[in-house]
C-alpha cells in the first residue's frame, strides 16, 4: 500500500485552498443577498454569478489542495474531460440549489431542499475530480469516512445558503465565509482521508496531465476569475443605494 502525503508542500496548498474556499463562500453569499434583493432578470443574474463563484471557489480549493497529494511509489496525472466536468458538475449543481433558494416561497424546504443538492454537488464534484486521478494502482474508499464528507458538505451547504437568507452585513457575511471555507476544507480532507492506494510498481507511463501542466494553470484562471468578479461585485451599488440615489434625485430642486 502506498503512503499518501496530503500536504507535499507542506501547509502551502490546504492554506491556500481555504482561502480560495473562503472567497469563492464570501463572493456567492454576497451575491445571493444581492439577488434576493432583486427582480427578475437581475435576480436571475446575480442567482448564476452566485453559483459559478461558490462552484468555481468549491472546485479550485479542491485542486489546490490536490496539488499537494502524492503517493509513494507512484507518479499522479488526471484525465482532462473528468477534470473540467467536475467543474461543471460543481457549478451547475449549486446553481439548482442557489436557486432554488432564491425563487422558493416555502424558505424552509426551500433552504432543506437546496442545501441537500449543492452539497450533494460538492460532494460529486470531489469524488468524480478524485475519479479523474490515474496513478499506478488501485484507489480504495472508505464507506463511513466518504459517507460523513457527504454529510458534511451537505451540512455546511444548508449553512451557507441560510447565511445567504438571513445574514445581510459585510461583517456577518466574511464571517460567515470563514466558516463555510472551513466546512469546506473539512469535507475535503475527510473524504482524503477515506482513501487508500494499492500501489501497483510499474515503468509505464500515465495517461493525462500532471497537475502543474493542466490544473495549476486552471486554478490560477479561475482564481482570478474569482477576484475579478469580487472587485466588480464590490463596485457594483446595492438595491438600497439605487434606491437612495433615485430618492435624492427626486429631492433634488429643479435647476
Amino acid at each position: 500500500m502506498g503512503h499518501l502525503d496530503h500536504a507535499a508542500f507542506g501547509w502551502l496548498t490546504p492554506v491556500l485552498s481555504y482561502a480560495m474556499a473562503c472567497i469563492g463562500a464570501a463572493l456567492g453569499l454576497r451575491c445571493t443577498v444581492r439577488a434576493l434583493g432583486a427582480t427578475g432578470r437581475s435576480r436571475r443574474n446575480w442567482l448564476i454569478t452566485a453559483a459559478s463563484a461558490i462552484g468555481s471557489g468549491i472546485w479550485t480549493m479542491h485542486f489546490v489542495a490536490m496539488l499537494g497529494f502524492a503517493v509513494t511509489g507512484t507518479g499522479i496525472r488526471y484525465n482532462a474531460l473528468l477534470t473540467i466536468l467536475s467543474l461543471l458538475v460543481a457549478m451547475v449543481v449549486v446553481g439548482a440549489g442557489v436557486f432554488a433558494v432564491g425563487y422558493g416561497k416555502d424558505r424552509t424546504r426551500s433552504l432543506l431542499l437546496g442545501g441537500l443538492a449543492t452539497g450533494l454537488g460538492v460532494a460529486g464534484m470531489h469524488y468524480l475530480g478524485m475519479a479523474a486521478l490515474r496513478l499506478h494502482g488501485q484507489v480504495h474508499y472508505d464507506p463511513v469516512l466518504v459517507a460523513l464528507s457527504v454529510l458534511i458538505a451537505a451540512v455546511a451547504a444548508t449553512a451557507a445558503l441560510w447565511a445567504g437568507l438571513n445574514i445581510q452585513s459585510p461583517g456577518a457575511v466574511a464571517v460567515a465565509s470563514l466558516v463555510m471555507g472551513a466546512a469546506v476544507s473539512s469535507m475535503h480532507y475527510t473524504a482524503m482521508f477515506a482513501v487508500s492506494v494499492d500501489v501497483t510498481p510499474s515503468g509505464a507511463a500515465l495517461p493525462g496531465a500532471t497537475a502543474m501542466q493542466f490544473i495549476f494553470p486552471l486554478a490560477v484562471g479561475l482564481g482570478s476569475y474569482l477576484f475579478i468578479t469580487a472587485a466588480f461585485v464590490a463596485l457594483s451599488p446595492t438595491a438600497r443605494e439605487r434606491a437612495d440615489y433615485a430618492s435624492a434625485e427626486q429631492l433634488a430642486p429643479a435647476p
